[in-house]
């Protein structure tokens, strides 16, 4: 990743302001119909060969017709990308007012054109592809491990925004067949850096003398970026899910509190919004603009949109969720389905519900079993599906599943992706994100206001009414999410004092001669 660059770059500790990278400048009209980004002159690849107008013309164009499906999706609302000259591009927008849309334009990666020329892109390939960053592949064995190196000759390292960064001579990442091994290493020494994303690996597994002495540092980084959304995602192009009663009673079968005090060791937060940990959840009523808007709306959305607040469902913690699992059954009945035989059927076709939950990771086992449990008791069989993670790809890209487990990332600054998350058009296109299958014209609709947005009080707004209307449809069933990275890493490194709302960010970091000659020595 340390090799290939964008046009533009965030920055970290600044929101909603980026800067220029392999771009100088960038300009566009006042209707934002297209954008010009104005190349740097210095910039070039590894190969000393300059970057140019038409590898930024070839980089879009091939990834349209040959990239993965969500660049198809992230940039279909341009219209083309023409070279006006040797360090100056422009691309030219199907409609007008997209405001956002220069700025995703400059995140595109920019892949050398005449390096690729006489190759497939298509193809896989063991050759390390050339790049312009910061770093380079070194050398590398498929499937166990890639060494990176520092370019001693990086056309942009004097540039302002990577001042203080990508310090390390060397990054060498290995790959483990499973997470207890890539903890084993750690603990070993044989590696110097992990970011944890397991509760009970968190609270559990690292009560070692290291850690205890300070050599192994175990470190919870708060930060400030949306956590998305997190949960049992329904495919409601099956039959037993299509109707949002059937979802919503399911909901009340999965004791988040229980699980939080039980396996999590409580350090998680209920999830009740698909921009959570942002201005852009939704919370309470809908008022003021936001009310206004969806009230645009009202035939066509649930009641409770606007007499409701969205909460997921709380238990008391005990394991043992019986009135939760009574209002399910309330809810199950009301949609067409009575036990018989202590088996859930369908009232009219007798047909049992029955379903399976796809995973790939063992760790979600245990955590998926008590949810499991509960709907047994509501006469539900649900059983679980352990793939490989090539399987679970597969099956993700085909939509061949009945519920998964999936997040869904989000920005600051929501646009273009929202149509592949939840858009009609993507509901029935391989490799999409819109795993639920959601075909909502008013979630279109809400969408198409998101991206048009001209102010980000006015993207605020409608992006609270899209999450609201999501919410209130039961396509998922909210999991949890956490405010901080749970980082471990041993002591030979530093990092600049001032924390960025990021949290860890690895690239401020240096390799600390004298902490790692303290450390050699603690540890002999």
């Amino acid at each position: 990743t340390g090799s290939v660059e964008t046009l533009i770059t965030s920055s970290a500790d600044e929101p909603f302001t980026v800067y220029g990278l392999i771009a100088a400048s960038f300009e566009w009209p006042n209707d934002r119909s297209w954008v010009i980004f104005n190349l740097r002159s210095q910039a070039r690849w590894h190969d000393g060969t300059p970057v140019t107008a038409d590898d930024v013309v070839w980089s879009f164009d091939t990834l349209m017709e040959k990239g993965a499906p969500g660049y198809r999706y992230y940039y279909s609302a341009v219209e083309s990308a023409e070279k006006l000259g040797e360090h100056r591009v422009r691309f030219n927008f199907k409609e007008a007012g997209n405001r956002e849309l220069p700025l995703i334009m400059g995140q595109l990666p920019v892949l050398p054109k005449h390096y690729w020329v006489d190759r497939d892109f298509t193809e896989t390939t063991l050759e390390p592809p050339l790049g312009s960053g910061p770093y380079r592949i070194k050398e590398f064995e498929a499937g166990r491990y890639i060494v990176q190196e520092r370019v001693p000759d990086y056309w942009g390292k004097n540039l302002a925004v990577n001042r203080g960064m990508n310090n390390l001579d060397t990054i060498r990442t290995d790959y483990y067949r499973d997470a207890t091994s890539i903890r084993l290493a750690l603990k070993a020494g044989d590696i110097d850096l992990r970011s944890e994303n397991q509760s009970k690996a968190w609270a559990e597994d690292y009560n070692v003398e290291a850690v205890e002495k300070g050599l192994l540092k175990k470190e919870m980084v708060p930060h400030q970026m949306p956590t998305g959304m997190q949960g049992f995602v329904f495919n409601t192009r099956r039959g037993i899910f299509k109707d949002p009663q059937v979802r919503e009673a399911l909901g009340y079968a999965f004791d988040f509190e229980w699980s939080n005090r039980t396996l999590f060791n409580g350090q998680y937060t209920r999830t009740a919004s698909y921009f959570s940990n942002s201005d852009l959840a939704s919370s309470g009523l809908p008022e003021g603009e936001e009310l206004k808007l969806l009230e645009q709306y009202r035939s066509r959305l649930p009641e409770r949109v606007f007499t409701d607040e969205f909460q997921p469902p709380v238990t008391d913690g005990s394991g043992r969720p019986r009135e939760n699992l009574r209002t399910a059954a309330a809810l199950l009945e009301a949609a067409g389905w009575e036990i018989r035989d202590l088996k859930l059927v369908n009232v009219e076709t007798g047909a049992p519900m029955v379903f399976e939950i796809l995973l790939y990771s063992p760790a979600f086992e245990r955590i998926v079993l008590p949810f499991t449990r509960n709907l047994e008791q509501l006469g539900i069989e649900a059983s679980i599906r352990l793939v490989d993670q090539t399987q679970y790809i597969n099956r993700f890209r085909e939509k061949d599943f009945d519920m998964l487990v999936w997040t869904w990332g989000e920005s600051e600054t929501p646009g273009n992706e929202q149509r592949g998350y939840w858009g009609t058009d993507a509901a029935d296109a391989t490799g999409s994100r819109n795993l639920a299958g959601i075909k909502d014209p008013v979630v279109d609709e809400l969408i198409e206001l998101l991206v048009m947005s001209e102010s980000r009080e006015q993207l605020n707004v409608r992006t609270r009414a899209l999450d609201r209307v999501l919410l209130w449809g039961f396509y998922v069933i909210p999991q949890w999410h956490i405010r901080a990275d749970r980082v471990l890493y041993w002591d030979k490194f530093s990092r600049p004092d001032s924390p960025v709302r990021t949290g860890v960010m690895t690239g401020r970091w240096w390799y600390d001669e004298t902490k790692a000659a303290a450390l050699e020595h603690a540890r002999q």
